[in-house]
């Protein structure tokens, strides 16, 4: 297969992946029965305004309500106001969007009705601190917890003990209302309480849990902080809470299904697919070393399956920050998989934020090729020396391999596929 071809193919793949999450698509399957009462419509999260878009194009009955999506993500909507907030460190209108769908859940019967629109990037959109704490305290322990390479069900547990919202306190806020949860997963394993550190959903963990987990990465919270996490008042609703009995969780969208979608995309082109995981966690480069071991057993054994093939993945992988590069998971993974493959011929890889954004910035990206290490040499560029950097997308920037997507409007994590080709061409469209 020649170049563009692979390329081609690649982003069909990720394409797909994305096309499957739509929430267009998933939300309006989903649809409760209308109640006796008010129905009120909230949620958070990078789908969240494209949720709240097709929910209300297809609800006939009367509603309100209000959803907070990141930075340039919005949908329109008519009757659900949406509100535009900062990811992955929250800010000051994220904060006042948390208080305002707390102010609107409060107070209802049991014969209202509150829709939770909850997809990924929701943790750091619902930033209510906790009382004593302010948003500056948030901000700090998430910049910290971000750098320093902990799981996204680590990050959620500290932010659950942190938060007036998260956690099953919006649930708690909206009883005796019956309350639907839509759910679209960014999270290894789909866990409801993980995701968006789940505002609707009785949590396991504790105040103990989070304080072990700072101890863990080796990082001193503010004094606020640490005295809130000592003093454990006020602990997250747990299962079984009858404040939770109204409580339901639909799970619509997933990172499976997104695969399956990737998957059949190959098949049709005459390639076979591996899923491999929806769930892969660990440090992005110790990820792309196994990754690129199977590769080579593929290359040159046939095993665990035979050329054409592409062993597609999902999951949340991490990266331990330690250079003052432009990076996220997925570049990083992909500059260290081109390192580890050491231009293994007919080997192809794309790695991607479904979402559209890698790290913090509009890259959702990359894909490597046989020649990535030849080309960046050229131009005197060393992957090892940006990949000490965490230097991702500096790296790709300069070879023209990003891939960019932009606002995608939902989120199931992050989408890797390498492929190995035999020689054959395969289909461009």
């Amino acid at each position: 297969m020649d170049d563009p071809s692979a390329r081609s193919f690649l982003r069909r793949l990720f394409d797909a992946a994305i096309a499957a999450a739509d929430p267009a698509k998933l939300v309006p399957r989903h649809l409760p029965a209308e109640p006796r009462g008010r129905t009120i419509v909230v949620g958070a999260g990078k789908a969240s305004a494209a949720m709240a878009r097709a929910f209300e194009q297809h609800w006939t009955g009367e509603l309100s309500g209000l959803v907070v999506t990141r930075y340039g993500y919005s949908a329109p909507s008519k009757r659900i106001e949406v509100v535009e907030a900062a990811h992955p460190v929250p800010d000051a209108r994220g904060e006042a969007a948390a208080r305002c769908i707390l102010e609107l859940v409060t107070g209802l019967t049991e014969d209202d009705l509150v829709v939770a629109l909850i997809s990924g990037g929701g943790s750091a959109l619902l930033s209510a601190p906790a009382e004593g704490l302010s948003l500056a305290d948030k901000q700090a322990v998430n910049r910290a917890l971000l750098a320093s390479g902990a799981s996204i069900d680590e990050i959620n547990c500290v932010r659950k003990h942190l938060s007036a919202i998260k956690g099953g306190r919006l649930a708690v806020a909206a009883y005796p209302a019956r309350v639907v949860t839509l759910l679209i997963s960014d999270v290894p394993g789909d866990d409801p309480s993980v995701i968006a550190s789940g505002p609707t959903v009785a949590d396991s963990t504790t105040y103990a849990d989070a304080r072990a987990i700072l101890a863990k990465y080796g990082i001193t919270p503010p004094p606020a902080v640490q005295s809130h996490l000592t003093s454990a008042r006020d602990e997250t609703p747990k299962p079984g809470d009858v404040r939770l009995a109204r409580a339901e969780i639909h799970l619509i969208g997933t990172p499976q299904a997104s695969l399956m979608a990737a998957a059949e995309v190959a098949k049709s082109a005459g390639v076979t697919p591996l899923v491999l995981s929806d769930s892969i966690e660990g440090e992005s480069r110790e990820v792309a070393r196994v990754f690129a071991g199977i590769a080579r057993q593929v290359r040159q054994y046939g095993q665990p399956i035979p050329a054409p093939c592409v062993l597609l993945s999902g999951g949340e992988t991490t990266v331990t920050v330690r250079g003052k590069g432009r990076g996220g998971r997925n570049v990083e993974f992909l500059l260290a998989l081109a390192l580890a493959l050491r231009g293994q011929p007919q080997t192809w890889a794309i790695a991607g934020d479904t979402d559209g954004v890698d790290g913090a910035e509009e890259i959702a990206g990359a894909i490597i090729t046989p020649d990535t290490l030849d080309r960046a040499a050229r131009r005197g560029v060393r992957a090892a020396d940006s990949l000490a950097k965490n230097d991702g997308h500096g790296f790709f920037e300069s070879l023209g391999d990003q891939v960019v997507t932009g606002p995608t409007l939902t989120n199931v994590n992050d989408f890797r596929a390498v492929l190995i080709e035999s020689g054959a061409a395969i289909p461009s469209g």
